[in-house]
């Protein structure tokens, strides 16, 4: 399929997703109930990773399991064994009450690194898996509407509002607008610690950088200043995959933890373990997929129409 040459990389990119069907937002009847993939895929963020000129392959965006197997204590050494395996992926979940969608996206990382040494391992650790939690609004279309968004950078949330939304700021106001593209929610992701934002608009600090876009399938970036790339959507509940093996001792450390031996130990967190330091003793860990009606009810406030009952929640 041609595309108009004034479409730009990311365009073109969320266009050919239309013509392969993986948008079924485009045709599909308004009545109609999506699949959760389809809700995934219809609001997946573009996503502007930030590379660090230093060790580019150390910045990109892949999954677990990349090397081949369950074992998080090799991620870090297998990170640039073979960096081709790095393909673009994310994982996502959803979580419904009578109101709303909510849907988590987790970018993981082999490594949290620094460009300096780190013999006692203050600053660096092994795996990073961080992302957002939308909130979406069933209001009679298949695909529903966009409330908010809120993001996860290393030990706080951060929220986000789209132009002419209505939701207000909660308990800890709202940290900005949320950019969006192709009818996209759009975010921002840091090098090498990768504290994930919403995007604010601006050229990758240093000029470097790699967009992602949601598409069927993963793809590895040419290098470290790539402006297309295609990142996969994988089923946190898929069988076997992360949701399943929660208990399994060779990936996780406890609840919701990854086990790492490299830098810090066992310091990186799945959705079900992401944690806000200071937004209060009421929201606990994990709230972003244990219980996300709730946190967003905390976070924003002049919701309407909102309800905390799930009609289905795999996480509970």
């Amino acid at each position: 399929m041609l595309f108009p040459a004034r479409l730009s990389p990311a365009r073109r990119a969320v266009a050919a997703l239309v013509a392969a069907g993986a948008l079924a937002v485009v045709t599909a009847t308004p009545a109609s109930a999506a699949t959760d993939a389809e809700l995934a895929a219809r609001w997946a963020p573009i996503h502007h990773q930030d590379t660090d000129s230093s060790d580019y392959d150390a910045d990109y965006l892949s999954t677990v399991d990349f090397d081949g197997d369950w074992d998080t204590r090799n991620n870090w050494e297998a990170q640039d064994d073979a960096p081709a395996r790095l393909t673009g992926a994310a994982y996502y979940s959803v979580v419904e009450t009578s109101t709303h969608w909510f849907i988590t996206y987790s970018f993981y990382h082999p490594r949290d690194w620094e460009d300096f040494p780190d013999p006692f391992g203050l600053f660096t650790h092994e795996n990073d898996m961080e992302g957002l939690l939308a909130a979406v609004r069933k209001d009679g279309t298949s695909f529903g509407r966009l409330d908010a968004v809120i993001t996860v950078a290393h030990r706080d949330f951060h929220s986000y509002v789209p132009a002419g939304g209505t939701f207000t700021g909660g308990r800890q106001g709202v940290d900005g607008t949320l950019l969006v593209q192709d009818q996209r929610p759009t975010t921002r992701q840091e090098a090498k610690g990768h504290g994930l934002y919403a995007w604010d608009g601006a050229e990758f600090p240093g000029g470097d950088g790699v967009v992602y876009v949601p598409g069927p399938t993963g793809e590895v970036p040419s290098g470290g200043n790539d402006r297309s790339v295609a990142y996969r959507l994988v089923d946190a509940f898929a069988p076997g995959g992360l949701w399943a093996r929660r208990s399994d001792p060779a990936t996780f450390a406890g609840w919701g933890t990854l086990r790492g031996d490299n830098g810090k130990d066992d310091a990186a967190n799945t959705a079900w373990g992401w944690d806000d330091d200071d937004d209060g003793a009421d929201l606990p860990r994990g709230l972003p997929a244990m219980d996300p009606a709730y946190l967003v009810s905390v976070y924003f406030a002049n919701r309407g129409d909102f309800s905390l009952t799930y009609t289905r929640n795999a996480y509970r």
